[in-house]
């Protein structure tokens, strides 16, 4: 490392000069005093616990081969901490209203790390908090304070690029469930509108990763990257490749994450050019899009475990998704899964089990060239699929065992959208009402129900019990579709 700056609660004292474990500062603030280069380390001492402190860095860069690190030293085996609660403000302003003017779009938010127009850095072996401290505001106020364990902003450095964090802990962050898009929940990266695009260049990412994180009990989102101010360039059905090079993140890897229990979505891509969203758990989404923590306002009370945004040709796989939350209908979503307005999301070798608002929702009519392969659902309820007047998606090779009385496909929308529907394996039981105005079934295996579909296309094995003794799928997986 080029130079190194020590912090530490246990040993630290603001009057050393912080570049040794031996001689380390105590707080945080001393962060201010340091003129970055390329391959400087911001240091805190394992088993510290930085109280109301935070860590806010600004306009710094490393090299691609001496990038800023922010990392843990010492032999004790509890990560340094730092607890925000409610400390480290900012100001937010994407700088014009967003694709909907009711979502917010400006205003103060407490940050535990903030990394203002930083590149080439990387944040990893951190804990951090940022919990409400003042209880004359209720947790679920229209106007509570945004809060969030790691905000990135990016606005007047053009395209930043290798942003990673990694094995970082965020949790109990008492964000504001209400603002989805302000830098709301445990990680949330986005874009502002330059001062001067014309010798800054576009505001966006580059090669960003979230990797091995830990993100637990926080308002409103898990993670979420990256919601731009460019989302007018996003606005056609298909997205054009060029549009989103130009103003999406490039080289985005969301892996091997465990979100567990946000107050609403998992894990989000939003504006990004072929994303990888791999091996990550979500347990618990929406916990808090019911009408008990979400009282004050109708708009905006969905959430879903992971899915993207008005991305191009994303790529969802070796993902799990339990336990996400209906709240018996006051979450209007509660899929594992969402292929929501976008261009090219493919899911595959995914799990979804036991979520309340059904596996796999095709949102509206902007959700297009969808496709859903080698997937499995177990147990999920509500109902397993939800084309919601969407255009055609492609649905085959799955494995969908269903629990009794919840239906194969429902709708959540105005008419159930199209879907093609082949070499399936779908377990079940009893009677079951078949869509078929505007789905096609050919080469699945149905066990359990008393009827299929399309029979002459596809095979009834009979009760659930001897699914597994039945063979193969006869679908020929090497025919195009």
């Amino acid at each position: 490392m080029n130079q190194a700056y020590f912090f530490s609660t246990l040993r630290g004292n603001d009057n050393n000069d912080g570049r040794s474990a031996n001689t380390p500062w105590r707080t945080l603030r001393k962060v201010q005093e340091i003129s970055f280069i390329p391959g400087t380390h911001i240091l805190l001492e394992r088993g510290s616990v930085f109280e109301n402190e935070y860590l806010h860095l600004a306009g710094i860069s490393g090299t691609d081969s001496d990038p800023i690190v922010v990392d843990a030293y010492g032999d004790n085996q509890n990560l340094p901490i730092i607890h925000a609660n409610g400390h480290g403000l900012w100001y937010q302003d994407y700088g014009k209203p967003l694709d909907n003017p009711l979502h917010l779009s400006k205003g103060w938010v407490s940050s535990t790390i903030f990394l203002y127009d930083c590149a080439y850095i990387e944040v990893r072996n951190l804990s951090v908090t940022n919990q409400a401290v003042d209880t004359t505001v209720p947790y679920n106020d229209l106007h509570a304070l945004d809060r969030t364990g790691v905000a990135v902003v990016a606005q007047n450095k053009g395209t930043l690029q290798h942003i990673y964090l990694n094995h970082l802990v965020v949790q109990n962050v008492d964000g504001n469930v209400y603002n989805k898009h302000m830098n709301n929940g445990g990680i949330y990266f986005t874009v502002f509108h330059p001062k001067d695009e014309a010798a800054t260049g576009i505001a966006r990412y580059h090669d960003v990763r979230v990797e091995n994180c830990i993100v637990r009990n926080v308002s409103r989102w898990g993670i979420a990257l990256a919601y731009t101010v460019y989302w007018d360039r996003f606005t056609t059905k298909e997205i054009p490749e060029e549009i989103a090079k130009h103003y999406g993140a490039t080289d985005v890897v969301i892996r091997g994450n465990f979100v567990k229990d946000p107050g609403g979505d998992a894990i989000t891509t939003m504006y990004c050019y072929r994303p990888l969203i791999e091996h990550n758990l979500s347990d618990g989404a929406g916990r808090q899009i019911n009408k008990r923590d979400y009282c004050q306002s109708d708009f905006g009370r969905v959430a879903a475990g992971i899915w993207p945004w008005k991305c191009k040709d994303a790529l969802f796989q070796y993902n799990e998704v339990c336990n996400t939350r209906y709240h018996n209908g006051e979450n209007q979503d509660g899929q594992a899964f969402d292929a929501d307005w976008g261009d090219g999301t493919i899911y595959q070798y995914n799990y979804s089990h036991d979520n309340e608002g059904g596996c796999f929702m095709i949102c509206l009519e902007e959700a297009v060239n969808t496709v859903f392969r080698n997937n499995i659902s177990r147990n999920d309820r509500r109902a397993i699929l939800m084309p919601a007047t969407s255009p055609l998606a492609k649905v085959y090779n799955n494995t969908f065992i269903v629990k009794k009385g919840v239906p194969f496909i429902a709708t959540n929308s105005q008419t159930v959208g199209w879907m093609e529907l082949k070499g399936n394996t779908i377990v079940g039981s009893g009677d079951a009402q078949w869509q078929e105005d505007t789905v096609t079934y050919e080469g699945n295996l149905f066990c359990g129900y008393s009827s299929i579909p399309n029979p002459e296309q596809n095979v009834l094995i009979g009760t659930a019990s001897n699914c597994s003794a039945a063979g193969g799928n006869p679908y020929d997986h090497s025919k195009p579709l």
